[in-house]
């Protein structure tokens, strides 16, 4: 079982408890109103449980996310100090929700580029994938290049596109734009642009930056530590990771994609809010069904519409006797 709340737990709490105060008069009318509050409670939880019998959803559509897996991403300043790896994991499974029946890949890059998964419908390995993500290591990191998933994305683009070329691809670039590595300058991804039928560039991170929580290498289970380096005077500081948008708006214009900055968890919506439309008129279905998660927003439904009916019968009778 799993929950997709439609409004913030917190919000929905706090009206909920607003309702309660506002107490109604006589035993049953107010059993009644606890009743609506917590069928509504329960609903807007949007509760979904395991089933071997969810409808399977196609899509002629592949995926891919290309995702900075450098020590920058470890940074602690998405929404407050959540890192911002974490919130691409959370962007992911969120466009694979969405956009459920597509074929999904995974291309990471730190100090080497990866091809962590193939185009696959199987989202449980692909999110394995992605969870495996943890940054560069303090021994292992020597500087982030954005030229360097270059070639890998557009040879699986290419490749991709000549055996399907009936499937639409789509690209989601994650990362924080910051270059570190030594006399490195942005190249271009212009050429990659003829296989990309849509996606986005989304940047994590904020100017004022963040301080990154590191291991000393791979294999390490001691507590993580902040990143140190020295500043002008020798002195040892905090590293600091900086947002760099110019770099990510290059590349977003390079492939022809739009660029968006995510802010918090709600961010990642109105990225795919604009092509979720077009991309559902690709999809078709078989009811033969698949492992998933089913709805069961209509067990909650059924009785708080019996209930608000109940409601209206009753008060319209009161107010003609």
């Amino acid at each position: 079982m799993k929950i997709n709340p439609i409004m913030p737990i917190w919000l929905m709490s706090i009206l909920c408890v607003v309702m309660l105060c506002m107490k109604r008069k006589g035993a049953w009318n107010y059993v009644r109103q606890i009743l609506i509050i917590l069928l509504l409670f329960a609903l807007n939880l949007r509760i979904m449980v395991h089933t071997h019998d969810v409808e399977k959803r196609e899509l002629d559509i592949d995926v891919l996310f290309v995702v900075d897996d450098s020590m920058s991403m470890l940074a602690e300043d998405f929404d407050g100090e959540g890192r911002r790896i974490d919130a691409v994991k959370s962007d992911c499974e969120y466009i694979m929700e969405k956009l459920s029946g597509a074929r999904f890949s995974v291309i990471s890059f730190g100090n080497l580029a990866y091809r962590l998964t193939p185009y696959t419908d199987d989202t449980n390995a692909v999110m394995t994938a992605l969870k495996s993500l943890e940054g560069q290591t303090q021994y292992y990191a020597k500087g982030t290049s954005l030229n360097l998933p270059f070639a890998i994305v557009k040879e699986a683009l290419s490749v991709n596109r000549e055996r399907n070329p009936e499937r639409t691809q789509i690209l989601f670039y994650f990362s924080d734009g910051e270059i570190t590595a030594k006399n490195e300058k942005l190249g271009s991804y212009e050429s990659a642009a003829e296989f990309i039928d849509g996606g986005a560039v989304i940047g994590y991170g904020t100017e004022e930056g963040g301080r990154m929580k590191v291991h000393s290498y791979e294999g390490d289970h001691g507590e993580p530590f902040y990143m140190q380096t020295r500043d002008n005077n020798g002195r040892l500081v905090d590293a600091i990771s900086h947002l760099n948008e110019e770099n990510l708006k290059s590349i977003a214009d390079d492939m022809q994609l739009e660029y968006y900055l995510a802010t918090d968890e709600t961010s990642i919506r109105e990225v795919i809010l604009d092509i979720t439309d077009y991309l559902n008129e690709l999809a078709t279905s078989d009811m033969n069904g698949t492992e998933g998660y089913s709805e069961t927003y209509f067990w909650f439904a059924i009785p708080l519409v019996g209930l608000l009916i109940y409601d209206l019968i009753y008060y319209k009778r009161r107010l003609k006797g």
